[in-house]
């Protein structure tokens, strides 16, 4: 790969990303972060910013004992403290760089540094001239460069380059960029800068009106070569260049950026993931890549797209990220084609009566649960191809209850001749519901066993509901019956057990309607 073909990848998780609300990673947790950057072959890792705290120090200079591979990075101000405890910070790296920073917008100058163009220009030139002798590998940030006079910070880069900086990184600092205004800066600068041909242009790129993804592939197309971003787009405030997204973006449009990236992509999710865990910052379901939903497919349409074939709906592979395989969600939305391939995936083999009878019984728990998991399906399966034919089924349940009061249900079941209706009382609701059964069966049981599980998780969960019922002289069967609805599973099983009785012509008479 030519090197003007190559993006580098400068990963700033370890020091940027940090810099999230709540986001403090100690010293194992950054080694082991550097680690599986090193197994994602990104090309630079920014470990820290030495200088900030006696932590920073320790885990740059951890990372620059242990991980072999990536240049290892640490930030410093135009200062010569700074760039002496960052090179201390870095001694034992194989690869080392030592990134200076210096404010050079007016807004900056003016308030925060109370310094002129000329002061600014000076001391950038002295820093970089002092990081060089200290260390080959110097990249230098003019601070807020996207609210940076364009002619100014023309000037800052031709001279730090000409003290020695080998890399100028344009940062977008405060996200304040759009992409062709920010596109356009880049071509700026190299149409204006006669020796930015001898230094790599990075882009360093925050999040805050959402941009930052696009303003760096912006960037990119606009002549630079190296992107500074995060796993997850943590950082700042609203964040930074997400590199599992700049990265895909590349990968997937290369017809656009004529580019590509070293990174090991099989290994994005994994990072992801990690970076979660030690961070605790969540990724959000929607997130590009990484995010739970992001190769997940709920609407019947895209569902049938993606089983025929995959590029109808699905422009990346998930494996090229490190996910098995898509997703597919069934819920409200989901079609027959995906239901059907989701059940043969569970091991059922339906004909035809079965498998839409259980649609059927899908679709109306899609109502009540946002996402249908399989512990969900299974529990339908088992409930509607149970052994036992339905003579009866449950059509409403009517419970008036209070604490204190003797429970009071009217239960209406249906059968192939009408609905009958009886109502009932009993020490609680589902003995009052079993009561009511038995006056409309004309069934006598007793319930030897009642036992409930759930069977998903979460505040909607399906349980299953499992009895033992004795029908006259040792005759003993088991009923079994689900729903997010405890009591209507509990009604449902009962009923389960009846149909089986009936459906084994029992000697016990019945009042069945069919």
């Amino acid at each position: 790969m030519k090197n003007k073909d190559k993006v580098i990848i400068y990963d700033t998780t370890l020091r940027d990303g940090e810099q999230s609300p709540g986001a403090s990673m100690n010293i194992k947790e950054k080694l082991e972060v550097a680690k599986q950057l090193l197994r994602l072959n990104v090309d630079a890792i920014e470990a820290g910013f030495p200088i900030a705290s006696p932590g920073d120090f320790e885990a740059v200079k951890l990372i620059s004992s242990e991980v072999k591979g990536p240049i290892i990075s640490g930030l410093a101000r135009s200062l010569t403290k700074d760039i002496d405890v960052a090179y201390e910070a870095l001694r034992k790296a194989k690869r080392k760089r030592i990134h200076v920073f210096l404010a050079t917008s007016k807004i900056h100058m003016r308030y925060k540094l109370k310094k002129a163009e000329d002061e600014i220009l000076f001391q950038a030139v002295e820093a970089v001239r002092y990081a060089r002798n200290r260390c080959d590998d110097i990249e230098f940030s003019p601070e807020d460069a996207s609210r940076t006079e364009p002619e100014f910070l023309a000037k800052v880069v031709k001279a730090v380059i000409k003290a020695g900086a080998g890399t100028v990184n344009i940062p977008d600092t405060v996200g304040y960029a759009i992409p062709t205004e920010f596109g356009g800066l880049i071509k700026y600068l190299f149409s204006r800068v006669d020796n930015i041909d001898k230094a790599v242009v990075s882009v360093h790129c925050h999040n805050d009106l959402g941009l930052a993804v696009a303003n760096s592939l912006e960037a990119v197309v606009n002549g630079a070569r190296q992107v500074e971003c995060t796993i997850n787009g943590i950082g700042e405030r609203a964040g930074n260049c997400s590199l599992e997204e700049v990265v895909m973006g590349i990968k997937t449009r290369r017809d656009i950026f004529k580019c590509a990236t070293g990174v090991s992509t099989t290994e994005i999710m994994k990072t992801s993931r990690l970076v979660t865990r030690v961070t605790g910052i969540i990724v959000q379901p929607n997130k590009a890549i990484v995010g739970d939903n992001a190769f997940a497919h709920e609407a019947g349409i895209h569902q049938d797209g993606v089983l025929k074939e995959r590029k109808t709906y699905e422009i990346m592979s998930p494996q090229d990220v490190g996910v098995e395989k898509s997703k597919l969600v069934l819920g409200k939305h989901s079609g027959r084609h995906a239901f059907k391939e989701r059940i043969k995936e569970l091991g059922f083999d339906l004909d035809e009566r079965d498998a839409e009878k259980t649609f059927e019984r899908f679709k109306i728990l899609c109502d009540k649960k946002k996402t249908v998991y399989d512990e969900d399906l299974i529990a339908i399966i088992n409930d509607e191809i149970a052994e036992a034919k339905e003579f009866f089924r449950l059509n409403t349940l009517d419970i008036s209850y209070k604490t204190g009061a003797t429970p009071k249900v009217t239960v209406i079941l249906s059968g192939e001749k009408g609905k009958i209706s009886k109502r009932s009382s009993g020490d609680g609701p589902v003995d009052a519901i079993y009561k009511a059964i038995d006056k409309i069966t004309k069934i006598k049981g007793s319930l030897l066993d009642y036992s409930i599980h759930s069977v998903t998780s979460g505040k909607d969960a399906v349980g299953e509901v499992i009895v033992k019922v004795g029908f006259g002289k040792g005759h003993i069967v088991n009923g079994r019956g689900a729903s997010t609805d405890i009591v209507e599973a509990s009604a449902k099983a009962y009923l389960n057990a009846v149909n089986k009785v009936m459906a084994k012509k029992s000697p016990v008479k019945t009042g069945r309607l069919i």
